[in-house]
């Protein structure tokens, strides 16, 4: 029951994690209460132990990523040393007078054994080591920390183009690119890490030293003050304990500077150090022999000692003999025909359907700056929003949008994005990835400081600004936006204008299974009445025509009710749409009671009726397309942009009435010159509604 209940306990704890917050609490403890010299040996022996590990660790590890924690431990166990210090500095000034052994084992042996009980020795061999680890091992590894962290920041951009690079070629794929990009950027963090880190090792070593001045200044004073002791013997007794107390901290101190030099001067290949040695210092065993060669005219020398140079002599000459044996690779021979039986036409891989590359309805590339906008560490915002484009396009329209692929370009610029529609570039924009786009409104309070620039989906004028100014761009009467939607925005007006090209004949059937699910039978006699072909153009005049394929049963309905009287795609797509009317207007005009609207002149009417009757006297012609003077072209070009403007500024919907006759080829034309221009026939309005006529067209 015990045992039980002491497991429940420590699963507890380490499902808590109390590691650090214990170690904290430790190293609190050891500044603010007095230590028994029993635990004063058995940290110091820790610390020393720590230490000794993670020189182990250090030497045996194959990359420095593989101890990436080594900075933040650095930074632990030099904050735990330093405490351990004061720990000691409080039992040496408070017991030293009792002997050499009131502040522990660990302590006296440093004093006694290591430096023969002797403080001179001791002081120089503690400068000693204050020299070496502060001015060759501490200041070599500071300065290769921050080369390093310099050279890794500057090999940040090339090595994400090369990532890109190897991504768009195929030779990797997403997660692999994905993986790569995450060891470049921890590769970089561990670097600036180990820069930082280089500073607690010598902040170490230089509080170290002003530890021993102050022990041993302080040490005597209260000796010889406080205690009665002569001089020499309080000098004798707090030099020693001192001196004791710093080499027991120094010595670890020496081993993580020694752990932390040996990890910023890696340049390995994957093998531990031992295995380096052995592979690149011992590899030719004629430099082992000239080696042995010189040893052995130094110990002929006279006045030499014989005996060791005679030694280090034959343990080289063993070391070249047996390197001598290890059998060696063979060097790899060119097989030659080999070569030339690769290259042979016979070899070449076949060509078939299956390697010709697919076309994509629509795709998005991004340059490389605009990766982190999929990225689904930070959210991927941008694939989240392509999302709901395609899902509101596709519920507006009736159809089913392709899925947009998005992929990286190295090609493009980096902030660049560029759009493709079947495989050609349709669009092309550039935004600030860490920015946002400031819209100004219809009314502004002020202007706020930013790069100006063109919304690359509407051309409007815009501010790109930082996520700092967002409230005050706010405030001011901006519309902000991220740059993902910004982006989203443009693929969706993309998009939407290239509906038309993007439904496609098997879209036909995946729209009549929808027909199928409400009417079954409607749908069949759909099917024998009219063609795929003919239903794909009508459907895409529909699209063209931005009218939704939404009501599919009453469009399926008009068309098969018509198709006994025309087989006219323009002829049927007129009839759907006085079938919509009521849709149709809803989608221009909205909630609004009153419909406003522009009809043309009399006498620009005639003559494009005129036009209409002579071509259909000459032959049958399409309503969309017959001929027509060129310059009524021009008047309708220069006209039709002004009332489209002029309503938009009264906060009317730009629409325009006409002859049915005459709106396929009004709407055309109304296509090119003014795309938000709204064309209907007079049939298209509703009989009860409240239409106003504010001018004419001439």
């Amino acid at each position: 029951m015990a045992n039980s209940k002491l497991q429940q306990t420590l699963a507890i704890l380490r499902k808590g994690h109390v590691g650090v917050p214990i170690l904290l609490l430790s190293v609190l403890a050891m500044i603010m209460l007095p230590l028994s010299p029993l635990m004063l040996d058995i940290l110091f022996t820790f610390n020393i132990v720590l230490a000794v590990v993670v020189l182990l660790v250090a030497v045996n590890m194959q990359r420095p990523l593989d101890f990436a924690v080594f900075p933040t431990l650095l930074l632990i166990t030099t904050l735990m040393r330093l405490t351990l210090n004061v720990a000691s500095t409080r039992v040496v000034l408070l017991h030293g007078h009792e002997g050499e052994g009131a502040a522990g084992k660990v302590i006296e042996a440093f004093g006694q054994v290591v430096i023969g009980g002797d403080f001179v020795v001791g002081f120089v061999v503690f400068i000693i080591l204050m020299i070496i680890n502060f001015v060759v091992v501490t200041k070599g590894a500071e300065r290769i920390s921050e080369v390093s962290a310099r050279f890794t920041l500057d090999a940040l951009p090339g090595k994400q183009m090369a990532i890109d690079s190897d991504l768009n070629a195929g030779l990797i794929n997403q997660n692999q690119a994905r993986e790569r990009r995450r060891e470049v950027s921890k590769e970089a963090d561990f670097y600036g890490a180990m820069d930082g880190a280089s500073k607690f090792v010598r902040g170490d070593a230089i509080a170290g030293i002003m530890v021993l001045v102050i022990n041993v200044i302080g040490g005597i004073c209260i000796g010889i003050f406080k205690y009665g002791l002569d001089a020499s013997h309080a000098f004798q007794q707090y030099v020693l304990l001192t001196i004791g107390d710093g080499l027991a901290a120094q010595i670890p101190s020496l081993l993580l500077a020694t752990a932390a030099a040996i990890i910023v001067t890696r340049v390995s290949d994957g093998d531990n150090v031992s295995d380096e040695i052995k592979t690149q210092l011992l590899a030719k065993p004629q430099v082992l022999y000239t080696g042995a060669f010189v040893m052995f005219i130094l110990a002929i020398v006279p006045g030499m000692p014989h005996i060791a140079f005679l030694c280090f002599t034959a343990l080289l000459l063993f070391a070249a003999w047996r390197q001598s044996k290890v059998v060696q690779p063979a060097a790899e021979e060119t097989d030659y025909d080999a070569i030339n039986e690769a290259l042979s036409t016979d070899a070449m891989p076949a060509i078939s359907w299956e390697s010709i590359p697919l076309v994509e309805p629509i795709g998005l590339n991004l340059g490389y700056k605009l990766v982190t906008l999929i990225d689904s560490a930070k959210g991927s915002p941008l694939s989240q929003r392509i999302r709901g484009v395609r899902q509101v396009v596709s519920e507006q329209c009736g159809v089913l949008l392709p899925e947009i692929r998005i992929r990286e370009n190295f090609r493009l610029k980096p902030a660049q994005y560029a759009i493709y529609i079947n495989g050609i570039r349709t669009a092309l924009g550039e935004v600030y990835a860490e920015k946002l786009m400031a819209i100004p409104g219809a009314e502004l309070y002020g202007e706020i400081d930013g790069v100006l620039d063109t919304d690359p989906a509407y051309g409007m004028a815009i501010v790109w600004i930082d996520a700092e100014q967002k409230a005050k761009a706010l405030n001011l009467g901006y519309q902000v936006v991220d740059c993902a939607s910004v982006v989203a925005t443009h693929v969706n007006k993309i998009a939407r204008e290239n509906l038309p090209e993007l439904f496609n004949y098997d879209d036909i059937t995946h729209l009549h299974a929808r027909l199928a699910s409400q009417a079954p039978k409607l749908a069949e006699d759909l099917t024998n009445a009219l063609s795929f072909s003919l239903l794909l153009r009508i459907y895409r005049q529909l699209l063209l025509e931005q009218v939704s394929l939404k009501d599919i049963v009453t469009i399926a309905s008009t068309l098969l009710e018509s198709s006994a009287v025309t087989k006219d795609p323009i002829l049927l797509t007129a009839d759907v749409r006085y079938a919509l009317r009521r849709a149709i207007i809803h989608a221009i005009n909205g909630d609004r009671q009153k419909l406003a609207a522009y009809t043309l002149d009399n006498a620009l009417e005639n003559i494009l009726l005129g036009a209409l009757n002579q071509s259909q006297q000459a032959g049958k012609v399409a309503l969309d397309s017959f001929a027509v003077d060129p310059n009524i072209l021009t008047q309708l070009q220069n006209t039709m942009p002004v009332i489209q403007e002029q309503m938009k500024a009264k906060g009317m919907p730009p629409l325009l009435l006409v002859t049915p006759q005459l709106r396929p080829l009004i709407a055309r034309y109304g296509r090119l010159f003014a795309s938000n221009l709204h064309v209907l026939s007079y049939n298209e309005v509703p009989d009860d509604a409240d239409l106003t006529i504010v001018g004419t067209l001439a």
